[in-house]
């Protein structure tokens, strides 16, 4: 899984986010949890359905460990033109998400956020070194790796 020498953490639990207030938020604190990282936009042809189906996912799985990490990105034909506070809002107002919605940031080029350069690292395959839209997905394991298999508890 090993990630780029440009990206030194060897787990998503040695990052710190900001939140939507700009808070600083360490990720260890979601060690042991099972993590569905996702790329939000609220201006997005697909903004109704995944925002739907993240909500249900979250109710049906918050209790069996999973948590949903959203990152507002305004990347792709600024379809999140807000500020992060607003994206935090319209998810939680609208679709009740009960889930954290961090500050905005970028995932792709040379300014995307380092929890990005280290998820895309960790993935490579036909995603490539770039996400292609809103909403894509990264489940990362317990142990705070991008591993699908051990996350799913397969070998």
């Amino acid at each position: 899984m090993g990630a780029s020498s440009s990206v030194p953490q060897k787990s998503i639990h040695d990052f710190n986010v900001k939140d939507c207030k700009g808070n600083d938020v360490n990720l260890n604190t979601y060690k042991g949890k099972v993590l569905l990282v996702v790329n939000v936009a609220s201006k997005c042809g697909f903004t109704q359905q995944n925002y739907t189906q993240m909500t249900e996912l979250y109710s049906k799985y918050k209790d069996k460990g999973l948590e949903i990490l959203a990152f507002p990105c305004n990347q792709f034909l600024y379809q999140e033109p807000g500020s992060s506070h607003d994206a935090e809002q319209f998810a939680c107002t609208r679709f009740k998400a009960e889930y954290p919605i961090f500050q905005k940031v970028k995932v792709n080029g040379p300014n995307a956020a380092p929890v990005y350069k280290f998820l895309k690292a960790s993935k490579g395959g036909c995603l490539g070194s770039r996400i292609k839209w809103n909403f894509t997905k990264f489940l990362v394991d317990k142990d705070g790796q991008g591993d699908i298999k051990k996350a799913l508890g397969e070998n």
